[in-house]
């Protein structure tokens, strides 16, 4: 028994009991303690059902056939009951608000130790130094509810950390959160593993976003085998990434569009360490030079106007205050900005959920304030962010037909159209299974499709690609963008940066419920007074841009994101 191993899988082989076939295939893996390791794969790649194995959601949560052996600290798991599993490993969901259960901060990190019956003084102690250790000491007597996206994420890690596990597991630990506080939650886990000597696995899709601090090692998954095991220089050298639907660092296609060929000899793991060669400069402003502006694309006539709209909650503070702007018919637009700014709320006062104190919403004309929900929805279509605040039926055909058949659109109308937005939506071969058989990611997919599936003129998504993996972002995003040129405007509420840059044409910022500039995505990402305002993060294009000695950084940007569109579109 090796005594450095943190986690073994020998021939590792788990079926569902509900699959035909198995979901991990003759797994050998070896993690060994205070290791940080990084495992990136597509949507049913097996990336998370390994975690579950991990953490002991498998068996105890979800059933099924095991072949194999798994061991944790080097003690066979399958005398290991879920208690047993707690100790060794603690896990931090993508989704933070699902693992709080205490009144405040302070009770729900104390949670495990109050079911350990520690004494309360010693409790108070260790949640004052693990609520110091992760930043979250001075809102230890807040309610979950009252505190951000980042600061519920900080809180959970305090809670696994409490309960002094050596393994520390997080599942897409940056879904929900903004840029600034994804690179901040990256810097924390990275703290973390390095000053308290813990055993650190990653699961997540936005690699370059985690690759801002150092990982000794990537995994990356597909159909439930392991393709690669190697550093992060290595495998971002190689072809393997782009060929798997993996989204590689944007700073890497950009060299290659100038024609650099990377090597692992240059360090291409991160920004920081790349060793770029002498003529690249010159390759990138001549490539630079050799690009044309695209022609400008006529204007649509204005579909939707806001005027001086402000809105509270509780009739204290607004939650949006004073926020004027158009769109016009056709445009494709993001909606920025840090946890806590107003999109969301926003979005909410246009599609007609809540209706402003202040100011007034016209769409095509004509006001929204007499309207219903009903009249609104005809004309604006809107996604939530959680899908299951938008769930309300078992199967799904039944959740994207129910729109159509509220309308009283005939039955064998809606089969067909149904059927085209699944298959958008790459779901369309579960038209007939139940919904809870599905990930929050693919549940993403079927509120979007029962969206699409009434041909809105406006479509308001909040996070539309949360959760999901890069091929699927893609065909997302791909037939977005077909019927945007078809004359539909799309709002697209996002902490995707790159999504930004690739798919729309201007941005909205807000910050602290105001707007805070309106402009081209390469224009305010160039702009570092207004990405920190609005916590943003600066792109790796940028920073390529500082590197070479480029000064013109937006015009490269714009250039490169231009390029980019073009030959998505042939």
């Amino acid at each position: 028994m090796d005594e450095q191993i943190a986690v073994r899988f020998e021939h590792f082989t788990f079926q569902y009991y509900a699959q035909a076939e198995p979901t991990l295939h003759d797994i050998n893996l070896e993690i060994r303690k205070h290791e940080k390791v990084l495992i990136v794969g597509p949507s049913g790649s097996g990336k998370s059902t390994l975690a579950h194995c991990i953490n002991g959601l498998i068996p105890f949560a979800f059933k099924g056939k095991i072949e194999g052996k798994l061991e944790l600290d080097g003690q066979d798991t399958a005398g290991m009951n879920i208690f047993d599993r707690s100790i060794k490993v603690g896990t931090v969901l993508q989704d933070s608000d699902t693992q709080f259960v205490g009144l405040s901060v302070a009770e729900d990190i104390a949670f495990a130790m109050e079911n350990d019956c520690v004494p309360q003084e010693e409790m108070k102690r260790r949640v004052a130094e693990v609520g110091q250790i992760v930043g979250v000491d001075s809102i230890l007597g807040s309610e979950p509810s009252e505190i951000s996206g980042g600061q519920k994420q900080r809180t959970t890690l305090a809670g696994v950390l409490v309960n002094h596990a050596e393994i520390l597991l997080f599942d897409e630990p940056l879904a929900n959160l903004d840029p600034a506080t994804g690179k901040t939650a990256i810097e924390i886990i990275d703290t973390v593993h390095r000053t308290q000597n813990k055993t650190t696995i990653i699961i997540e899709h936005r690699l370059e976003d985690v690759l801002h601090r150092p990982v000794d090692r990537i995994i990356l998954m597909k159909e439930g085998r392991i393709l690669a095991d190697t550093d992060p220089h290595s495998l971002c050298a190689s072809s393997l990434l782009v060929a798997n639907g993996i989204r590689e660092p944007l700073y890497l296609s950009a060299l290659k569009r100038a024609g650099v060929k990377i090597t692992a000899d240059m360090q291409p793991g991160y920004m920081d360490t790349i060793r770029l060669p002498e003529d690249c400069v010159e390759q990138y402003r001549a490539w630079n030079e050799r690009q044309a502006a695209p022609e400008a694309a006529p204007e649509g006539e204005e579909l939707l106007r806001v005027e001086d709209v402000s809105f509270s909650y509780l009739g204290q503070k607004d939650n949006v205050s004073s926020v004027s702007f158009s769109l016009r018919k056709g445009e494709m637009i993001a909606l920025i900005g840090r946890n806590g700014a107003g999109k969301s709320t926003l979005s909410k006062l246009i599609c007609g959920i809540a209706r402003p104190d202040k100011g007034r919403i016209l769409c095509g004309g004509e006001d929204t304030a007499p309207m219903s929900i009903k009249e609104i929805a005809d004309r604006i279509g809107f996604v939530m962010q959680n899908p299951n605040q938008m769930i309300s039926k078992a199967m799904i055909y039944d959740e994207v037909a129910l729109g159509l058949r509220y309308r009283g659109v005939p039955e064998e109308d809606i089969r067909p159209r149904v059927e085209r937005a699944l298959k958008v939506c790459g779901l369309d071969e579960f038209i007939e299974w139940p919904i809870s058989a599905l990930s929050f990611g693919q549940k993403k997919r079927v509120t979007i499709a029962a969206i699409l599936v009434l041909e809105p003129s406006i479509m308001i998504l909040d996070e539309p690609t949360a959760g999901q993996d890069y091929k699927h972002y893609t065909e997302i995003m791909d037939f977005l963008e077909q019927i945007n040129r078809l004359g539909i405007t799309v709002i697209l509420v996002t902490h995707d940066m790159h999504l930004m840059q690739e798919y729309t044409s201007r941005a909205i910022v807000m910050n602290n419920s105001r707007l805070l500039a309106s402009g081209r995505p390469s224009d305010i990402l160039t702009n570092r007074e207004l990405i920190e305002s609005a916590n943003l993060k600066e792109t790796s294009l940028f920073t390529l841009c500082e590197k070479l000695g480029i000064q013109d950084a937006s015009r490269f940007i714009q250039n490169f994101i231009d390029f980019e569109r073009k030959e998505r579109r042939k």
